[in-house]
């Protein structure tokens, strides 16, 4: 049974990036949230399994500290809590999801899309996969604003192919979280986008089935990178649970 630490009033939250994305993702946040809370952004660097993302998450984290992951960031997130739960003071799960691959055709759909991703990357650049990518990846009204789609290309171009070929193998090998969420015992955040295709609003309901005390906000007019597509209503959300 997992040890309930104090939730924070004061002190660190670790936040965890999705596939690609890095402490940019994260700076709406960062420069929202009061002064009593520490705020700081991982980097997986080379690792290439969600384990080793965070055992590496692990090694940078303050003794206790609240935390937030978005997309492969949530998995990480519910990975440390498996690996050290008495360290984990309140957990956020932004636009993500919790179980493993499917088996058969779906599985091997999903593979065969995410390593057609790889290959171009491989081929014409980071750049021009996540030209790619993007389209299904915010809201469909927001492909037309010019300064959010290059502040999300432009952090993706700042990693090579090789990192995002290491991320989407360990995407492709998640665990499955559900024992992880059928245990939890600390306060737990749900937050997703309305409009995010690739983690459904159905997907984070389902995470709450076997989560029943966690909470869910649903962030309107938001695709899968809500924090970037809509800053205020999430920064609030995210607000409202920590303090």
């Amino acid at each position: 049974m997992q040890k309930v630490p104090d939730a924070p009033s004061s002190g660190n939250v670790l936040l965890l990036p999705g596939l690609m994305c890095d402490e940019v993702f994260w700076q709406p946040l960062m420069a929202g949230l009061p002064a009593t809370l520490q705020a700081q952004a991982v980097d997986y660097g080379d690792a290439d399994s969600i384990t080793a993302m965070a055992e590496a998450a692990l090694a940078l984290a303050p003794p206790q500290f609240a935390l937030a992951g978005h997309s492969m960031g949530g998995r990480v997130a519910l990975e440390i809590v498996r690996l050290a739960p008495s360290r984990v003071q309140k957990l956020i799960l932004m636009d993500t999801g919790y179980l493993l691959r499917a088996q058969g055709e779906k599985g091997e759909t999903e593979k065969a899309g995410r390593m057609a991703l790889v290959e171009l990357a491989q081929k014409d650049g980071v750049r021009a996969m996540c030209a790619e990518w993007i389209k299904g990846m915010v809201h469909p009204d927001r492909l037309g604003d010019a300064a959010l789609i290059e502040s999300i290309v432009g952090m993706f171009a700042n990693k090579n192919a090789e990192r995002f070929a290491r991320q989407q193998n360990a995407l492709l090998a998640r665990p499955d979280a559900s024992p992880v969420l059928a245990s939890l015992k600390i306060p737990c955040m749900l937050l997703c986008g309305r409009q995010d295709s690739w983690a459904t609003v159905a997907q984070h309901t389902a995470m709450q089935v076997l989560a029943p005390h966690a909470s869910l906000a649903v962030i309107e007019d938001a695709g899968h990178m809500v924090l970037m597509e809509r800053p205020e209503a999430t920064i609030q959300a995210i607000r409202n649970f920590l303090e």
